[in-house]
């Protein structure tokens, strides 16, 4: 049977400085994060000892220097269990390990909370004058591309090769309800002048089908092989498709279909259920043209010389996904009822994308992009290609409510608020990121460094103690609160796990 999905998010934010006469997004990065952990009782490194962004799930590794890890440039461990660094021009927020679809929904959302509130921060120690702004988005509208990552754990034992046939055309073909919306288009090429909105953010900057890069030559399938977490059993599949979704509805479809097909291909369900090869022609093509039709419309060649649209080869992937429900369940995205609101909103998204699009401006971040811009546009009489809308276009993104487009067009919420503002500060009780964080919140000045797979601890005049933390789904509440409740110190805590 698939593996329970262990998932996580990675978002870079974009970033502007404002009022400086030599803005720096390295040092401007570094100034939020610095702002916002300075408020903490104590900043935890993270640690980089197992590190291997360099191995390939193909079978071999990197050739030549392995890449160039930013050890200097701030990283941090918050009390949640994510972590909130640096990287390369950008702030990156990090999810906790999470066990439910829903969950990870929250945890994103509180990575925007935390970019609000740094920003704030920030805005108390710039100079007069100056300002920080940060989007969640995924372009600057220059040629440069920032990426959302997902993670998910996967069976070592699923073939790779499996793993590429099948997700492919779902990565290609997801964009119908998983893009941010985005006006004009970064790429090359004739069909790329025609473009005055697209449904995507991301698809402008793919150029191979499978490989092990992310910021060039990006490919729609990654085969980076970092499981954090024991290697001989799992593997972590590292998506970078995907599009930063402020849209709750959005990151939950984004998330939960890819688990659900993600299991179906561990249990080889494509073969078992004699599904038809969806195998595309040219995904990198496909993959921007899918994101250039707004109308939903535009025939896809796949391999055996068919033609299907996106939604068609979505509905496919569907019905496929609810055959495999009623025969092995749903359980390894969650209970029961997980699997069940996963399959109910992916068929009522396609469903209204199928008749009435624009019925889903509450619920897609493309289709309320796309509302709003193209209401002002026609209001004003203005080209796709006036400034002010590709202003609007980042507007949506702003992290400031009180500055945010997406704050005021009315979307759909899978979450309370107050749930969202607890996992600010408290991690998720069914990982092992439930151990991470409340070690944090515990005993922040005696544990030196953490990483996703474990825990180093500084108790003085000791050596430090590593904490192996192999095991995603060990250090949970469950596993873990009466230990923690019973010692009153951190060296009668590794004494008691020692035992």
């Amino acid at each position: 049977m698939a593996l329970a999905k262990v998932l996580g998010l990675e978002t870079e934010y974009g970033i502007i400085i404002r009022g400086s006469t030599e803005p720096n997004p390295i040092a401007a990065s570094s100034a939020l994060i610095n702002a916002y952990v300075a408020e903490l009782s104590r900043r935890v490194k993270w640690d980089f000892e197992d590190e291997t962004p360099g191995r390939d799930a193909r079978g071999f590794a990197r050739e030549g220097a392995p890449p160039e890890v930013e050890t200097h440039l701030i990283n941090a461990v918050l009390t949640n269990g994510a972590r909130y660094y640096v990287d390369h021009a950008h702030p990156e927020y990090s999810t906790p390990e999470c066990s439910t679809v829903r969950e990870i929904v929250r945890y994103d959302k509180a990575g925007e909370l935390i970019l609000a509130r740094s920003v704030q921060a920030a805005g108390r120690l710039l100079p007069p004058g100056q300002s920080v702004v940060v989007l969640k988005n995924n372009s600057d509208g220059k040629g440069n591309s920032y990426g959302t990552h997902e993670n998910y754990l996967m069976d070592r034992a699923a073939p790779f090769a499996r793993v590429v046939q099948h997700v492919m055309p779902h990565f290609v073909t997801r964009q119908i309800y998983t893009g941010a919306g985005k006006v004009g288009c970064e790429a090359t090429g004739p069909a790329s002048r025609e473009v005055s909105f697209q449904l995507t953010q991301r698809a402008d900057f793919f150029e191979e089908e499978v490989g092990l890069e992310t910021t060039l030559k990006r490919p729609i399938v990654n085969t980076r092989d970092e499981p954090h977490c024991n290697a001989q059993k799992y593997r972590r599949l590292h998506v970078i498709t995907g599009d930063a979704n402020l849209s709750e509805v959005s990151t939950f479809l984004k998330v939960g279909t890819t688990a659900l097909v993600l299991c179906m291909i561990e249990d080889d369900w494509y073969a078992r259920a004699g599904a038809r090869d969806l195998t595309l022609n040219a995904p990198v093509n496909a993959m921007r043209r899918v994101s250039y039709d707004v109308s939903l419309s535009e025939p896809l060649t796949l391999a055996d010389g068919r033609s299907m649209t996106a939604l068609e080869i979505q509905w496919e992937i569907l019905d496929l996904a609810r055959k495999y429900a009623e025969d092995r369940g749903t359980e390894a995205v969650g209970d029961a009822g997980a699997g069940e609101e996963i399959l109910r909103r992916w068929e009522d998204v396609l469903t209204r994308l199928e008749s009435d699009p624009m019925s889903l401006a509450t619920q897609l971040d493309w289709v309320a992009k796309y509302r709003v811009v193209d209401g002002y546009r026609q209001r004003h009489g203005l080209g796709w290609d006036d400034p002010k809308l590709a202003l609007m276009d980042l507007q949506y993104h702003d992290v400031r409510p009180e500055k945010s487009l997406y704050a005021r067009v009315g979307m759909e919420h899978l979450l309370e608020a107050a749930e969202v503002e607890r996992a600010v500060t408290e991690p998720p009780e069914t990982t092992r990121a439930y151990f991470r964080g409340r070690c944090l919140q515990r005993w922040p000045s005696s544990i030196a460094a953490a990483n996703w797979d474990s825990m180093v601890f500084d108790l003085g005049g000791d050596p430090l103690r590593r904490v192996p933390m192999m095991e995603p789904l060990r250090g949970t509440k469950a596993h873990v609160d009466d230990l923690l409740n019973s010692v009153s110190s951190p060296a009668e805590l590794l004494e008691r796990l020692g035992s």
